[in-house]
């Protein structure tokens, strides 16, 4: 059995294991299919493996006590993102929203007032991910808000591989000699966040904080960084975490 915390680090082999062990345990009908979905091999080059950009808004930083109020997909490859196939998704979060989340993600009270609950758009979310390796830009919101909330909800979490922008950008900025030495120096340290992170590719900076525009960015910088920094023949084991 395979026992897996939001933020714990999983030995990247086993993550095929995890899904299979948890696709065979999962009471759950929908989370049971997501699992039981097939993942490409840790091997495949990542050119060869069908993606979906992940973001999501939340009321707050702590998965404990904040709740997710926007969720956005976009399924894409190296070569192509499908934006016929984006979904949008606004929910209504679990407590009263505050004036601080409002000035932050400008989702209002009125555009809540009649949104469903996650629960009721979990199962379609579960569709869209399932068989997808999920790009996300900062996996420590993604990965735990997801999981507390589709653990309050169905009662088991939800975990995945995942490739991560933000890491990827964080190997050539923050955790090189040179960027240590850097550092060292005193130097300002180079911004990994997302439209930072866009600008050095050459990319356009979106409105930030709006989840399916952020999931466009993401998918967008990801394709940009295995075109200047990677190979499409990098496996998908060297990316993912």
């Amino acid at each position: 059995m395979y026992e897996i915390r939001p933020r714990q680090k999983l030995v990247q082999a086993d993550w095929i294991s995890y899904m299979a062990e948890r696709g065979r345990r999962s009471h759950d009908g929908a989370l049971k299919r997501f699992f039981e979905t097939p993942l490409p091999d840790p091997s495949t080059p990542i050119s060869d493996v069908p993606m979906v950009a992940l973001d999501m808004e939340t009321t707050g930083l702590d998965e404990r006590r904040h709740g997710i109020i926007s969720i956005g997909a976009v399924p894409f490859t190296l070569n192509r993102i499908k934006l016929a196939q984006r979904r949008y998704w606004v929910i209504k979060p679990p407590r009263p929203l505050d004036e601080a989340s409002i000035a932050y993600h400008h989702i209002t009270h009125s555009e809540i007032a009649h949104a469903p609950d996650l629960n009721a758009v979990l199962d379609e979310l579960l569709a869209t991910l399932a068989g997808r390796l999920v790009v996300v830009h900062f996996r420590n919101i993604e990965r735990p808000f997801l999981d507390a909330a589709v653990k309050d909800r169905r009662g088991e979490g939800v975990m995945f591989p995942m490739i991560d922008t933000m890491s990827l950008e964080a190997r050539l900025h923050r955790q090189t000699l040179w960027a240590r030495f850097r550092r060292w120096l005193g130097q300002p340290t180079v911004s990994i966040r997302l439209n930072a992170s866009r600008a050095r590719y050459g990319l356009p900076g979106y409105q930030g904080h709006h989840a399916l525009l952020d999931a466009l960015a993401t998918a967008e910088l990801f394709q940009a960084q295995i075109a200047h920094r990677y190979d499409p023949d990098t496996p998908l084991n060297a990316l993912w975490c």
